[in-house]
């Protein structure tokens, strides 16, 4: 089993700190060039280009899009950055409540054929009822996953190329139908980690996703997926969704953890725990308990740091430390069973690049990654020499 790596797009604008000023220098919405605040880059397609073209060069197969009220629309974006870029997938993330299963089977099957098959699914469900309500949902938490289970039967129904009836109760479908299915058919990947979600991921998915938990939480939340996906004839693949600070000593990766922390004052951090405590999701819950709030002892396990979830949702955690640190823990996630890792570090261009030019080399030297090929500048000229490089005198 092979490792799959993946980096993010930061949709909602990108910069050196990990509070969101970027989503709301400008309102969120004119994505100006000239923000107030030092080292915010909005999310133009001329700066996500950059980071999508760096992805692909350095080795990711895919990134992942996110979706909500302070990002651009990832299908929009997605299908642009498709133009700027030759393999790379775009793991895109939806909401099944806000969109006819009928029509997301068609726009994957359209994504399918504009892009050659780059394209992969990530079904966010929602744990905030106040940010579903601005999409016009009102469903509570459980029903939301009761849906969803809907939705991806339809969506897989409808993919066979046959007309499909579902009469369910949250749809009803009669003739459903994508007339030239997408080849290949979408991934699906999906996180939860509520008694609700559980099921859904075992009978539709297939990659299950978890935040970066330690990895003996990873280890019962596999065992707890793979029992109900057995019981319903079905293997599911897992993945695991992370923060990286890698660099050539652990020395340096730790203190440009630590510099993330710098212009966090306890206001904003009680500010966003409050916001965050508010939360419906189970697995945010989960990250909020790794750290408590607090700045103290933010190492919860080897490399793992949560200094992220104190004012961020979602991904909490980072796995920190030197490039072989980083590796060592990679590799310790995939002897548990992960496959796929997607990552992201801010800024997302300059942390690809320590992560790509670091990280990746070592995985691949111990066999978990294919074999990256030697690049033109360090292959042996005619004749056996090597071939140099100006070295700018």
């Amino acid at each position: 089993m092979s490792v799959h790596l993946h980096w993010f797009l930061p949709t909602g604008g990108d910069g050196r700190t990990l509070v969101d000023r970027h989503a709301y220098t400008d309102g969120g919405v004119k994505r100006s060039r000239i923000a107030p605040v030092s080292g915010v880059r909005a999310p133009d397609i001329e700066y996500l280009a950059q980071i999508a073209k760096a992805a692909e060069q350095l080795g990711f197969e895919a990134v992942l899009t996110p979706t909500g009220t302070w990002c651009e629309d990832a299908w929009l974006t997605t299908v642009a950055l498709a133009q700027h870029t030759e393999r790379l997938k775009f793991l895109v993330a939806f909401r099944p409540g806000v969109i006819s299963p009928v029509l997301a089977a068609q726009m994957a099957a359209t994504y399918q054929r504009i892009t050659r098959g780059r394209l992969l699914l990530n079904v966010v469900t929602g744990g905030d009822s106040t940010e579903q309500r601005r999409f016009g949902d009102h469903l509570d938490h459980d029903r939301r996953y009761a849906r969803t289970d809907e939705f991806l039967s339809v969506v897989r129904g409808v993919w066979s190329g046959q007309p499909f009836d579902f009469d369910g109760e949250h749809y009803q479908v009669e003739g459903g139908l994508t007339a030239l299915p997408p080849d290949p058919l979408p991934e699906i990947f999906f996180g939860g980690s509520s008694a609700a979600a559980g099921p859904v991921a075992a009978r539709h998915t297939d990659v299950y996703l978890t935040w970066g938990e330690p990895p003996e939480q990873v280890k019962q939340k596999i065992d707890w997926i793979r029992g109900l996906a057995e019981r319903e004839g079905r293997t599911v693949r897992f993945g695991i969704r992370l923060h990286t600070i890698s660099r050539d000593s652990s020395a340096e990766a730790w203190a440009a953890a630590n510099r993330l922390l710098d212009d966090l004052s306890p206001e904003t951090v009680a500010a966003a725990q409050e916001a965050l405590g508010r939360s419906e999701s189970v697995g945010q819950q989960r990250m909020l308990a790794l750290h408590g709030g607090s700045r103290d002892d933010l190492e919860i396990s080897p490399n793992l740091w949560a200094g992220v979830g104190l004012v961020r949702g979602g991904a909490g955690t980072a796995l920190v430390g030197s490039h072989g640190d980083v590796a060592d823990r990679i590799e310790e996630y995939h002897a548990l069973g992960v496959e796929h890792f997607v990552l992201s570090g801010y800024p997302h261009l300059e942390e690809a690049y320590w992560f790509g030019e670091g990280v990746i080399p070592d995985l691949a030297a111990r066999g978990l990654l294919p074999r990256l090929p030697a690049s033109p500048l360090t292959r042996p000229a005619v004749g056996g020499a090597p071939l140099l490089v100006a070295g700018g005198r």
